[in-house]
């Protein structure tokens, strides 16, 4: 199968139909709103967008993973747009820029390089993206400067050691994760004993980083995983809160014994439901 084989006709003429739509609304006579905006204006909701997607891959319902899709869709036609109109860049650029990069990296697929497994395609990916800095002239660059200092912290301490993975520097597996998390633990306790404001704030950090690791060794998404202990959080500080309002109280007329006891409450329930599931 060729590369123009393996893309489905329909896809080409609905994103030719977003494309017709954006530059409608932007162009004169269409959406005021649409008009004004710029690549700086879009930003917070290009990463709006991102985590709204997250939020809903991680719920599993599929009619709102293909909304979110879709709005983060939106944001690079917009971008593109704009880039159109400036005498720029293209929608159609971003596609072919994005598709050439594909192919150029999946040799093992588009040429005659063999990659049997995932992690030989990881390893060749960092190889081929090595050789591209060294054709832009950057060589004495280090390959973590792709990963964005602007990502979360999360995100960017999941790519930095993703990609020292791929050539071998990398803990043994999620064991040996768990007693360098152990070794920070104890660092940060003697620096909340003995050290400065400075050295407890290394230390947390220290410590968040190897959480992130021990995730990834664990095959567990670090950030779907907050995302999840946030979302009980919620759940369950909600039913603390069901539970004095029921008394015609707030969290802030009670006491920690007391929250303390409905939040044990909460986690009792949330135990008796999944047993029922089971």
């Amino acid at each position: 199968m060729s590369e123009s084989e393996a893309v489905p006709k329909a896809a080409g003429a609905a994103f030719a139909r977003l494309v017709s739509l954006i530059a409608r609304l932007r162009a004169p006579g269409g959406c005021p709103w649409d008009r004004e905006q710029t690549h700086a204006s879009l930003k917070p909701l290009a990463i709006e967008e991102a985590y709204e997607l997250v939020e809903a891959i991680d719920e599993g319902k599929d009619e709102d993973i293909v909304g979110e899709l879709g709005d983060l869709l939106l944001q690079v036609v917009f971008h593109g747009q704009i880039g159109a109109e400036e005498g720029r860049f293209t929608a159609a650029d971003v596609a072919d820029r994005v598709a050439e990069k594909m192919v150029r990296r999946h040799p093992h697929v588009f040429g005659d390089d063999d990659a049997r497994t995932s992690g030989d395609v990881l390893r060749n990916w960092e190889a081929l993206k090595a050789a591209e800095r060294q054709a832009k002239g950057k060589t004495d660059g280090s390959m973590l400067d792709s990963v964005s200092k602007a990502h979360p912290a999360v995100m960017e301490a999941l790519q930095i050691t993703t990609k020292a993975a791929r050539v071998g520097f990398d803990w043994k597996d999620a064991a040996s994760v768990l007693t360098k998390l152990d070794e920070e633990v104890a660092e940060l306790r003697d620096a909340l004993r003995n050290g400065p404001e400075k050295a407890v704030a290394e230390e947390v950090g220290d410590l968040l980083f190897a959480a992130v690791n021990l995730a990834r060794k664990a095959g567990v998404d670090a950030e779907s995983a907050l995302k999840g202990a946030n979302r009980k959080f919620r759940r369950r500080f909600r039913h603390v809160e069901e539970r004095l309002r029921a008394d015609g109280r707030a969290p802030a007329d009670s006491n920690l014994e007391e929250m303390d006891a409905y939040w044990n409450d909460a986690k009792a329930l949330e135990h008796a439901a999944a047993e029922e599931k089971k």
